[in-house]
């Protein structure tokens, strides 16, 4: 059997200016990175504005995990069946940070016969976003330091600066540092640290902005600091946002490539659903609703994390709907919910499935119930799933009123894709039950928007304020920030903050530790029990299997 990577090397990519013909792009808004990518500029959008939107899909899936669910290949594999089916459609994709990449979950370009190319240098690399982002941040953290330095006409504390340096790598040893040591003119000792460049608030912003005055305008926004009298510093008072745009103006261009079938697909930006609102960029997805019948896009890990912000942060800021949405799932995930080791997982086990069965059911009732979408289940299908197995499935969803269409895209690419094109072309010519809202007001208190989140979408108990965050609160409320929406950061792997507690649990209870306003992406950023901004390598990184012969050709990518 082929890898992901010997299947994207293999492939025959055609030269990105026959994508963009497709699309019918003009040349003037093309600069080719190479023969198979480029950047297509933002102005674009600009003639298309009294163009109709096409249709939007949602992907999701269910809680994540060790077995996988596959849910950007079912996003490539989809877009590429609706192609078969002779729809013009296009998928809209995050890009892959390189700590996953060097660390455990791998890329973020799909898997076998649907995958976004070139693989290796969409999941290295690419065309240099992250690492603009990155040097946007750090400029920031250096004006910062300097500010100080120099003589600190803004009565900056040093012990409110909120503002931490980034690397786009899992290094837990730069979590929490010391700096500035050495010589007086080395800068003043502090204690600083680092995240990762998926969690800077310049990547939500970013991926948030809808062009670069917008962009200028929420970088100036951002709160990077307190002074000594706990009164916000932003960067508009540091004179940093032109500088940061600088650097950010080409990034800021959506990305074009193509999946193997040379369907097109827009990646651009990247942050991540757990920690961030785990969408790609706001111009990326109206650049791919402007120029085609069907626009597919996914959000970050499970439909708790990333549909949740998808829905309450995205579309509420601009006015984007989703159509219809895709849940994502395999036996095997399922089984894992319902106890199963990951050793055991191809055998049949209709009583395991049974048990973590809730977990898929819970994601799907809250995609039509609580956001009131049209919505279908895809299972990706392994060869040992059993018949009693998938029908089981099918029987559950068909009581909440979803249908379940088996996927094998991964083996067959469009092809395996085209029941679920079909389903999604039905769910959208027909309107079925499209009864789109928020899970929540933004205009409540910030205590009730947590607890609505909690308790709507987690089916928990609710939320639990440590004192620090009740103070926390009560400032942002103080400053105005109240209104603004919430971005939960909590573990990826369970509807609780208890990454063990799989499944579908009940009755728990969600500590929010830290509440931060992230102005210039205009959401509150609540951090749940253990979450960390800045990942850690695992004992046996993917990194140890990444290697490059002489030709420079990679391998063990995936």
């Amino acid at each position: 059997m082929k890898t992901d990577i010997e299947i994207a090397q293999e492939a025959k990519a055609l030269n990105i200016t026959e994508i963009a013909k497709y699309e019918g792009i003009d040349e003037k808004y093309i600069e080719q990175y190479g023969k198979d990518k480029a950047k297509i500029d933002y102005n674009l959008l600009k003639d298309l504005a009294d163009r109709p939107d096409g249709k939007l899909i949602l992907v999701t899936a269910i809680t994540p995990t060790p077995a996988g669910e596959g849910k950007t290949t079912t996003s490539v594999g989809l877009t590429d069946g609706l192609h078969k089916l002779g729809k013009k459609a296009a998928c809209a994709l995050r890009e892959p940070s390189l700590g996953p990449v060097f660390g455990v979950k791998g890329g973020a370009a799909g898997g076998g016969y649907a995958q976004v190319v070139p693989m290796e240098e969409i999941n290295l690399h690419f065309t240099g976003d992250f690492h603009a982002i990155g040097a946007a941040n750090n400029l920031m953290a250096a004006i910062i330091d300097n500010h100080i330095f120099q003589g600190n006409a803004l009565r900056i504390d040093s012990k409110r600066i909120t503002w931490n340096r980034v690397v786009d790598m899992n290094d837990r040893q730069l979590r929490n540092i010391v700096n500035g040591l050495g010589k007086r003119t080395d800068g003043r000792v502090r204690e600083d640290h680092y995240d990762i460049t998926v969690a800077s608030e310049i990547m939500a912003v970013f991926c948030l902005a809808t062009d670069i005055k917008d962009l200028r305008d929420r970088l100036s926004r951002m709160i990077v600091a307190y002074n000594v009298d706990n009164e916000p510093i932003t960067a508009g008072d540091l004179k940093a946002a032109g500088a940061m745009a600088a650097l950010l103006k080409d990034a800021l261009k959506p990305n074009m490539v193509q999946t193997l079938e040379h369907t097109p697909a827009f990646i651009h930006g990247g942050p991540f659903a757990n920690i961030a609102h785990g969408c790609n960029s706001v111009l990326a997805t109206k650049m791919a609703l402007k120029l085609n019948d069907y626009a597919v896009t996914e959000a970050g890990f499970g439909a708790d994390l990333g549909a949740e912000k998808f829905i309450d942060i995205k579309c509420r800021m601009t006015g984007l709907r989703p159509d219809c949405a895709v849940v994502v799932a395999t036996v095997r995930a399922l089984k894992h919910h319902g106890g199963v080791a990951k050793a055991d997982l191809n055998k049949p086990n209709l009583e395991a499935l049974e048990k973590g069965l809730p977990n898929l059911l819970r994601h799907v009732e809250n995609m039509t119930t609580v956001f009131g979408l049209p919505t279908v289940v895809a299972i990706n299908r392994f060869p040992f799933d059993t018949e009693e197995e998938l029908k089981l499935i099918e029987d559950k969803c068909k009581e909440l009123g979803v249908n379940v269409v088996l996927s094998e895209v991964w083996a067959k690419g469009g092809e395996g894709g085209l029941a679920l094109a079909k389903e999604i072309v039905r769910l959208c010519e027909s309107g079925e039950g499209n009864n789109f809202q928020f899970a929540y007001d933004v205009e409540e208190s910030i205590e009730s928007k947590l607890n609505a989140i909690v308790k709507n979408i987690y089916r928990g108990a609710g939320a639990v304020l440590t004192p620090e965050a009740k103070k926390q609160v009560q400032r942002l409320t103080e400053l105005g920030f109240d209104k603004l929406p919430i971005c939960m950061a909590k573990t990826q792997f369970s509807f609780s903050d208890n990454k063990n507690l799989t499944g579908a649990p009940e009755s728990f209870k969600i500590t929010i530790r830290e509440i931060k306003v992230s102005a210039g992406a205009g959401f509150l950023v609540a951090k749940t029990g253990d979450i960390m901004t800045m990942p850690g390598l695992p004992k046996v990184p993917a990194s140890e299997n990444i290697d490059v012969d002489e030709n420079g050709r990679i391998t063990g990518l995936f």
